[in-house]
């Protein structure tokens, strides 16, 4: 027998008032267009799809065994359905221990877990200039490299510098070979970053942060994402791009999606966590190196959302952007959207925007 539950419910072609019926997946929505502001009923939204998760509930991806367990539940007290484990540049055995854990997380998802899809491999491959918060271990690739690396864990995402030698060919193999390969930490300039689009990459890691930013004269890896971009994914925690920023790279990039580039501090008390082999503190609502280098974060999908809607956007704008385009940018079709045939992966919201219930496959939390 199927679940049901009444609202304001967020579709592809806009708010319905009524009735979602569902089991592992969405069965039907029946009811008529409504405008939400007109009554008191909860919001229910597509789940929350987080492409870039280091960690959370005091638990790092790198640490392996049963760390993304761990991870992936902390995310779905917080709405986020489903996620990508993400890795740090790190020595080969360590991401191996990473990834070996990603894997056996995504092969069976735990009860009250977020589903793990697979992967972000945000290092090794990247420009050790631009290493932000990530240890110095970044080194170059080959296509049989990542192959091996795929062996343990789906890699769906891949952060690439491309102006490293030989990554341009590498990003078109990885583009060919069905991987989305996005740029990020890099010291590229705008030609490098246009000639990575060309080849297949699809995105940009951490928009403005750990990238050269826009100059009239040198428009850098931003002016690229801002004049050709079509998806990037941005932190918006409000510490690491500011406000301004935000609503320019919203006006240029049609499907910008919201990251939370959380860390083991998420859903933690203030005091000193790891985040790889870096040792870093969580204080001040945000998480760093001890020279003050942010470090990640303490977002989660939930207070994404509403950091959107407090900068203006409206909440199936800002829904989109924590759902919708993610699912899009990995091609899934079946999640980050409320219709017939999809799976029940949904969030039932108050009115002040605060969770209510979480929904993953069918499964209340």
């Amino acid at each position: 027998m199927s679940d049901a539950i009444k609202g304001n419910i967020l579709t592809p072609s806009g708010w319905i008032h009524g009735e979602i019926t569902f089991d592992e997946r969405i069965a039907a929505i029946i009811g008529s267009s409504a405008d939400p502001a007109l009554n008191e009923a909860v919001y229910i939204l597509p789940g929350f799809i987080d492409l870039h998760v280091h960690g959370g509930g005091g638990k790092d991806v790198m640490e392996g065994g049963d760390a993304v367990h761990t991870i992936a539940a902390v995310h779905a007290k917080h709405g986020t359905t489903s996620m990508l484990a993400t890795t740090m540049t790190a020595p080969p055995e360590d991401i191996d221990l990473a990834l070996r854990g990603i894997g056996k997380a995504a092969a069976q998802r735990g009860k009250g877990e977020a589903r793990v899809l697979g992967a972000h491999l945000e290092g090794p491959f990247i420009n050790s200039g631009k290493l932000g918060a990530q240890p110095p271990f970044a080194r170059s690739a080959k296509l049989a490299d990542v192959e091996k690396l795929e062996q343990l864990a789906p890699l769906k995402v891949i952060t690439v510098a491309p102006e490293i030698a030989g990554h341009l060919e590498l990003v078109k193999e990885l583009s060919d070979a069905g991987m989305r390969v996005q740029i990020g930490h890099t010291l590229g300039t705008y030609e490098d970053g246009v000639a990575a689009l060309g080849q297949g990459a699809r995105s940009f890691t951490h928009l403005f942060n750990a990238m050269p930013g826009l100059h009239h004269r040198e428009p850098g890896m931003v002016g690229a994402a801002l004049a050709h971009g079509t998806f990037a994914e941005l932190i918006p925690d409000l510490l690491h791009v500011h406000p301004g920023a935000i609503r320019t790279a919203l006006r240029c990039i049609p499907n910008l999606y919201c990251v939370t580039d959380s860390t083991s501090a998420t859903g933690m008390p203030d005091g000193e966590y790891m985040l790889g082999r870096h040792k870093v503190m969580k204080c001040m609502g945000g998480v760093r190196l001890p020279d003050g280098t942010l470090a990640g974060s303490t977002l989660t999908m939930d207070q994404a959302l509403r950091n959107l809607v407090g900068l203006g956007l409206d909440l199936a704008d800002a829904s989109a952007r924590v759902s919708t385009y993610a699912a899009d940018y990995l091609g899934l079709p079946e999640r980050g959207r409320l219709a017939p045939g999809a799976f029940a992966d949904f969030v039932v919201l108050d009115r002040d925007l605060n969770l209510k219930a979480v929904y993953i496959e069918g499964e209340l939390l």
